[in-house]
Order: C-alpha cells, then structure tokens, then sequence
C-alpha cells in the first residue's frame, strides 16, 4: 500500500467516527419578523439530538450548531439577491467531572451568550432554538416588496467535507414575509 492511499484509509477511517450529520428526520422551523428598524429571525431545529451527537457530546468532544441566515429578494429574471447574512453558532461542550453542559453562542464570530446547565433538555433548547434575533437591518429594504429568509443548519464536526463543497446532510428552511413600512 503506497504511503498516499495508507494516508487516504487513515484519514477516511477518522473521519467515519465522527458524528457529523443531523438526523434525517429533523425539521427546521423559520419565522421572520420585521420590526422597529430591524428583521427579527426565530428558528428552531427539531430532533437534532440523535445518539449519535449524544454519545460524542459526553465524550467530551465540542459539538457546534452552526446556522447560516440569510435575508434574501426574489427574482423572477436571475438568482435571488442576498440582502444580508449571518452565522449564528451554538456550540456544546460536556464536563464529565461536573457533569455539566457549557453553551456557547456567537453571532458572526462575536460571542453573544454563554451558559452553564446540568440538564441536557436546557443545553438541547440553548443549541437549537433561537427566538427573535435581531440579525439584519431593515433599512434599504423596499416597502410592501416580499423577501424571504433562509436558514441552513450543520454540525461540525462533519465528515467527508473534503470531498465535496456542499454537504447533503445540511437541513434549510426558509420563510417569506412583506417588509412593511
């Protein structure tokens, strides 16, 4: 066996352990909402706690819900206009000595919100349900026209990201609404 293809087993081996897909039962649930200047995004993701992401959770392994969220336009002409995006990240990790789950969430990098629970229901809700965030700006949308929002949700790790640029096991949802002024 060449040292290339021993590497290429090596490496398809590590990446099989690794829980890396959400459930293929899951949903995604999407609701914007505009309001004082701002486009409100709530969004939850049902059933996306398989034994899989359990088992790797308390093996101690940092587990992220990465959402990305994008306010978009409608064309009938061309593709769609992305107005806006962001990433919005939930990432869990497990102290099996305190037994106790730490939540993180950021937005674009930046960390919004950090908790501590001993109760694997509340770091499940904390991972994948999100209620009004303020994302993106209404300023320059146009009144009474229609835009929609989607949400693409994937954990990470993931494997087999290496060999193709978009991933089959990512779950989207989208959402339209009327920007009123």
């Amino acid at each position: 066996m060449s040292t290339l293809s021993a590497r290429a087993w090596t490496l398809a081996v590590a990446l099989s352990v690794l829980p890396a897909v959400l459930p293929a039962d899951q949903s995604l649930q999407v609701a914007p909402l505009s309001r004082e200047g701002r486009v409100l995004v709530s969004f939850r993701l049902d059933n996306a706690f398989n034994e899989d992401i359990r088992t790797a959770i308390h093996s101690g392994l940092t587990i992220s819900f990465i959402y990305d969220v994008e306010l978009k336009r409608g064309s009938s002409l061309w593709f769609d206009r992305t107005i806006a995006s962001e990433k919005v990240t939930a990432a869990v990790r497990y102290d099996n000595l305190a037994r106790r789950y730490q939540v993180t969430r950021t937005q674009d990098g930046r960390i919004e919100r950090v908790d501590a629970t001993e109760r694997e229901e509340d770091a499940r809700r904390l991972l994948t349900e999100f209620d009004k965030l303020p994302l993106f700006t209404s300023e320059g949308l146009e009144p009474n026209a229609e835009y929609y929002v989607r949400v693409r949700a994937r954990t990470s790790p993931r494997n087999a990201s290496f060999v193709w640029p978009w991933e089959r096991h990512d779950v989207s949802a989208t959402a339209k609404f009327t920007f009123i002024k």
